[in-house]
C-alpha cells in the first residue's frame, strides 16, 4: 500500500520546491488535494512521478512542475473568482478552489466532466462548479473572471476567452510553438493585453485551441 501523504509531501520537496515553487498557499493545497483519484486506476501507483498522465486522447492531468508554476503564475488570492477551462477530472479545479474564491470548471467530454463532479465532490470541493461547454467560448454566463486558468496548451491565443478577463485579470497557459512550449502569462489592462512568457514547458494542445494546419508540397 502506498503512503500518499508521504508522497504528496516528497512530490512538493522534490518537483516545486526545486523549481521555484515557493507560494505557501499553493504547497499547502498541493500537499492536501489527492493526486491519485484524479488519474484512471492503472496510473495510480505512478501519480506522483514526474510526468503528465493521460486522462482521454490527448488529455493529460499536467505534471505537478508544470502546474505548480501556473499557478503560481496566477497570483490567485482568496476572493479571485477562477475559470478552468479544459477541467479535465477536476484535479486543478480542486488545488484552484483552495487559493480562490469560486471555481467554474468547464470541459466538453462529458466523460471526464462526470469524473470531475465525482472527484470533486470525493474531496469537498463545495466552491467548484463543473460545467460543459465549448472550451473556446469560455464561459460567458459566469464572465468576467479575475483569473483563467487553461488546462493544457495552445498555439493561438485565445481571444474570446481573454475578452472575459476583469481588468487586471490574468489567464495562464501553456503556449506551444512546434516542438517548443512557454508557461506564458496574459494581463488584461483596460483594452490591452500584456503577455509574457514565464518558464520551458510542453503539454497536449486543448481542443480549440490548435493553430489551423495548412497544406505542404
Amino acid at each position: 500500500m502506498f503512503d500518499t501523504a508521504v508522497q504528496r509531501a516528497n512530490m512538493v520537496a522534490a518537483q516545486l520546491r526545486t523549481n521555484d515553487v515557493l507560494d505557501g498557499r499553493l504547497l499547502r493545497a498541493v500537499e492536501t488535494i489527492p493526486r491519485e483519484i484524479f488519474v484512471p486506476e492503472r496510473f495510480r501507483p505512478v501519480a506522483y512521478m514526474e510526468r503528465c498522465i493521460e486522462l482521454a486522447p490527448n488529455r493529460v492531468l499536467m505534471d505537478a512542475r508544470c502546474f505548480g508554476k501556473l499557478a503560481q503564475l496566477a497570483a490567485i488570492s482568496a476572493t479571485d473568482i477562477v475559470l478552468n477551462i479544459g477541467c479535465g477530472t477536476g484535479y486543478s479545479a480542486a488545488v484552484l478552489g483552495m487559493l480562490g474564491a469560486h471555481v467554474f470548471a468547464l470541459d466538453e467530454q462529458e466523460e471526464l466532466i462526470s469524473l470531475a463532479q465525482l472527484r470533486l465532490q470525493e474531496v469537498g470541493a463545495r466552491n467548484v462548479h463543473v460545467a460543459r461547454g465549448r472550451l473556446t467560448d469560455g464561459y460567458p454566463a459566469r464572465a468576467p473572471f479575475d483569473v483563467i486558468f487553461m488546462d493544457g496548451a495552445i498555439e493561438v491565443e485565445p481571444k474570446v476567452v481573454l475578452g472575459q478577463l476583469t481588468d487586471g485579470g490574468r489567464l495562464v497557459a501553456v503556449k506551444r510553438d512546434g516542438a517548443a512550449g512557454y508557461g506564458c502569462l496574459y494581463v488584461k489592462h483596460g483594452n490591452a493585453i500584456g503577455e509574457r512568457a514565464a518558464f520551458d514547458a510542453w503539454l497536449p494542445v486543448l481542443p480549440g485551441f490548435a493553430k489551423p494546419r495548412g497544406f505542404s508540397f
